[in-house]
């Protein structure tokens, strides 16, 4: 299970907002609500969309309808980016404009450094055939692309969202050990007793001969030492070691072992 986010992070990712301009498919509004919210984030605002409202969007937003219904439509992009102080274009135009291009991973700490100090900052995208026009990215204060396959360069718009949104959100956290899992490692009485009943096993399943044992148990030791074994993992073995004994005894059968 996830961890909540904390006030402090629930802060710095609420002074993000997410501008589309001119988004021609309802599909794509629906999709990119859907990975704002799996990021965390929420402000999302539609520069002229072609269509919208729209059922397309609500369904592909796969239960983000909160982020949907409270996005901002409005008629240009200056009014998206009104009270923005830092202004993010996502492009891959690089001989038109002279700001320095940047990837996601580049320019992350500085965007997160501005909104720690209260700044605004508007992420900005533009159509899903040509993207953010030359006077759409001109408005903006930093250029950032994301670095693909140059032979297939082609995003979707809500993935080139989710990627952006993703950096900022690991970045933040940084942290994920809470994502791993408890582990209810056996105790050495308990791995101690499954050592003992894995050479009794081997011994009576003619895998290893009391009288030329060489070093096979000490190897198995190590194996299975360095894992860091859970009690469960032990208790699996046993197990297979019993059925491994009662099938060796089992009345009847034919003995394969040269």
């Amino acid at each position: 299970m996830n961890k909540p986010d904390t006030p402090d992070t629930t802060l710095c990712l609420d002074q993000f907002r997410v501008v589309l301009s001119h988004t021609s498919h309802p599909g794509n509004i629906g999709s990119t609500a859907r990975a704002l919210k799996t990021m965390g984030f929420r402000h999302l605002y539609l520069v002229n969309p072609k269509e919208y409202p729209s059922d397309t969007a609500r369904s592909l937003a796969s239960n983000a309808d909160d982020v949907l219904d409270g996005a901002i439509v409005v008629g240009s992009l200056a009014e998206a980016l009104a009270g923005t102080t830092m202004q993010v274009a996502m492009t891959a135009r690089r001989r038109e404009l002279t700001q320095p291009l940047q990837t996601p991973r580049q320019l992350v700490p500085e965007l997160l450094a501005h909104a720690r100090q209260g700044g605004q900052i508007a992420l900005v995208y533009g159509t899903e055939m040509s993207g953010l026009t030359i006077d759409e990215v001109r408005l903006c204060n930093r250029m950032v692309t994301i670095p693909t396959n140059p032979d297939y360069s082609s995003l979707n718009l809500s993935q080139a969202v989710q990627v952006l949104c993703y950096e900022l959100r690991a970045t933040l956290l940084d942290d994920v050990s809470y994502l791993a899992e408890t582990r209810n490692l056996a105790d050495h009485e308990y791995i101690e007793r499954f050592f003992l009943h894995l050479e009794e096993a081997l011994i009576t399943i003619g895998f290893l001969k009391p009288a030329h044992p060489k070093r096979l148990m000490p190897r198995l030791r190590r194996l299975f030492l360095r894992t860091g074994l859970e009690q469960e993992e032990v208790d699996i073995l046993r197990g297979i070691l019993r059925a491994a004994v009662e099938f060796e005894r089992a009345p009847g059968r034919k003995k394969t072992l040269d």
